[in-house]
């Protein structure tokens, strides 16, 4: 039997737009599907659906009008397997008119994947930092071992729903000023189950599967952060009808540290040193992931200087072999109660430096003009180095034991 070419069963000139080709498809379709009592068509309407997915794609279009009917069998470089329900355009129309897509619902007899879970796990920034083993406890849906997950007390079993009759679904028919339309409902009953438990399991109390906790081994990577997940296979709700377990994945809460803050792989770390210190120089014990550390601080350090040190922040999440660095932000740190032998000390320093520590009333707005006594104490400076820096000596031994030791 020779068939009809798809232009004549639309109904449109081989010139059509997609959009008449469209049009000609929907007007068609509703009175040719097999659920329209009076006009339903069941060979029409696929007859009519395979001209429509042809002509409405632009690449198997340009196969038909060369080739015809042979293009869609292979001959003369066409293609093969033509898919009835691969076009959207269906869809639409079904929903439109029979209340849902293209597909019906079914009988949910195969297996169902079990849901995948959630679980938040809180770290300390050194686990994060270095990795850790963690033992945590997940809460997942497992078949039930009384019943083998049917959801049946023992002895009995489940039985064919007598409202659809095991076939999961049900159909309603409804008058529409197109005609009368027939809609496929999910059986009320059995849920599109297909069957009914008479006589529940006591044990699941007929849902087949119970909630039971399950402890799981972790190991976190080094180099975690917060917001990252990890993904445990098949950990997570059994599924149901002998169907794969869900997986369980790990969000990852990293908790603030003390001291240390964390920007990716880099460590920064904020430093308080004393005037002497940052005068004078010298080396200090500062904190890092992997215990105390020595650096050295230049003479004349002026707060704010950072000093990095490579290689001591967080090893790349992905190449464990590398790590970040830390970065140490010098802050100076000034005395706030002084001794009396302090203030002197550092009174002296002011004058070795030409520094006035109080200044005389300025007459209006104009600054103080500088007195006598200033440019003689500058120029007394200049000649007393050697004073000057034993001043600071003698500073450095009244604060450096304030320099010493662990950072705070």
């Amino acid at each position: 039997m020779s068939k009809r070419d798809f232009y004549e069963v639309l109904g449109i000139e081989r010139n059509a737009s997609q959009d008449q080709v469209k049009k000609a498809f929907r007007n068609k379709a509703r009175h040719l599907h097999p659920d329209n009592m009076d006009s339903g068509d069941e060979s029409a309407f696929k007859e009519l659906a395979l001209a429509y997915e042809v002509l409405s794609d632009e690449q198997k279009r340009s196969l038909y009008d060369r080739y015809g009917h042979d293009g869609l069998s292979g001959g003369g470089g066409g293609f093969e397997g033509v898919d009835l329900g691969s076009f959207a355009d269906l869809s639409e129309i079904f929903s439109q008119f029979f209340g849902g897509g293209q597909r019906s619902p079914f009988r949910r007899s195969s297996a169902e994947r079990g849901a995948d879970l959630k679980y938040d796990l809180n770290l300390e920034f050194l686990e994060a930092v270095f990795g850790a083993e963690k033992k945590i406890s997940i809460k997942h849906l497992e078949d039930c071992t009384v019943c083998s997950g049917n959801g049946a007390a023992p002895g009995s079993g489940p039985v064919t729903c007598s409202t659809c009759s095991g076939a999961g679904q049900i159909r309603q028919t409804a008058a529409t000023f197109l005609g009368h339309f027939t809609q496929v409902l999910t059986c009320p009953n059995c849920n599109g189950e297909g069957t009914r438990i008479e006589k529940s399991c006591s044990n699941c109390k007929g849902r087949g599967q119970i909630r039971k906790t399950r402890e799981i081994e972790l190991k976190v990577p080094a180099g975690i952060d917060s917001g990252a997940r990890l993904r445990i296979p098949s950990a997570g709700d059994q599924g149901k009808r002998n169907g794969p377990a869900g997986d369980v994945y790990v969000v990852i809460h990293v908790s603030d540290h003390t001291v240390f803050i964390r920007e990716g792989t880099t460590i920064h770390l904020k430093q308080p040193i004393s005037f002497s210190m940052a005068a004078l120089g010298g080396e200090l014990i500062v904190p890092t992931v992997d215990g105390e550390k020595l650096i050295k601080v230049s003479a004349g350090t002026q707060s704010g200087t950072t000093i990095l040190m490579r290689e001591q922040g967080v090893p790349h999440l992905n190449n464990q072999s590398r790590r970040g660095d830390q970065v140490i932000h010098l802050q100076l740190q000034t005395p706030v109660k002084l001794s009396a032998e302090e203030r002197k000390l550092l009174e002296k320093l002011a004058e070795l430096s030409g520094e006035t520590l109080s200044k005389p009333a300025a007459a209006g707005n104009e600054p103080a003009k500088q007195t006598s006594k200033e440019s003689s104490a500058k120029a007394a400076q200049k000649q007393t180095a050697k004073d000057s820096s034993s001043i600071i000596d003698k500073l450095a031994d009244l604060f450096g034991s304030k320099d010493a030791g662990d950072a705070p």
